[in-house]
């Protein structure tokens, strides 16, 4: 997995390019926890849920359904969140989305559940380009830790920076020419 900081890259980046017009702090916050809960599935390994399992690591928790959950319960909240339901819903589902895909896009673990209530088959991008973070931070602060974050600066937050810095701009120009 990437690093969990890397996963709130996601949305943090959608409210700079999107502006706070159209992603209000509190949907910003809501698309980061979308962003970080499927880790959450770590506390398998304490219960003694093995990783392999449809709720252990990687799992349920990192599926397009669960995604999908979490833009539902951000659609209810949409009035809490200071968006539109349709927006809501889209916002954090999309973030939460980002894990499991961020997840697909690392070179270790079993792969991602994606499809997940309908399979249980883990999948990655044939492409792997994103080092897999170590699972404790005792290890994340390590030499292996650095060259993880460092890889997820060149295929994370730069991409998600320059996404950003372009969305901006489009919109920009989008609002001048309607002015």
């Amino acid at each position: 997995m990437p690093t969990i900081l890397t996963h709130a890259v996601i949305p943090v980046a959608a409210r700079l390019g999107l502006g706070k017009p159209l992603v209000s702090n509190r949907l910003m916050a809501a698309g980061i926890a979308a962003a970080v809960i499927p880790d959450l599935d770590v506390i398998a390994f304490r219960v003694g849920i093995p990783y392999a399992d449809a709720f252990g690591h990687r799992g349920a928790s990192h599926s397009l359904a669960f995604a999908l959950l979490m833009g539902l319960i951000a659609l209810v909240s949409a009035k809490t969140l200071r968006a539109p339901r349709w927006w809501a819903f889209a916002f954090v589902a999309l973030s939460g989305l980002s894990h499991g895909l961020l997840d697909m896009l690392t070179d270790g673990g079993h792969g991602v559940a994606l499809w997940w209530p309908f399979s249980e088959e883990r999948v990655f991008f044939s492409a792997q380009v994103i080092e897999v973070s170590p699972l404790s931070l005792k290890r994340v602060l390590s030499g292996r830790g650095l060259e993880v974050l460092q890889s997820e600066l060149v295929w994370v937050c730069l991409p998600a920076l320059a996404a950003a810095v372009g969305i901006a701009l489009v919109l920009a120009a989008w609002r001048r020419r309607r002015a």
